[in-house]
């Protein structure tokens, strides 16, 4: 299910297979959206406290979802 507006109509079928599949795709794009702002969140200098407040999770969830060994996100200073 490649366009959104598509896949947010079908996140509302009664056809249990439509819905989780949509529901599947929705999931995914957020991971990638999450991902992408994370990353220019830190490339703006923003602390992983900042960005967890943001998101609304304790700073341990974000950093270890988003620093832990992920050389693109880590952040050397």
């Amino acid at each position: 299910m490649a366009d959104t507006v598509e896949v947010a109509s079908a996140a509302g079928s009664r056809d249990p297979a439509v819905g989780l599949s949509a529901v599947r795709s929705l999931r995914t794009l957020v991971e990638r959206l999450e991902t992408l702002q994370v990353q220019n969140a830190r490339n703006h200098g923003w602390t992983w406290e900042q960005i967890a407040q943001r998101l609304g999770v304790s700073r341990q969830a974000v950093h270890k979802k988003h620093a832990g060994g992920r050389g693109p996100l880590r952040r050397r200073d």
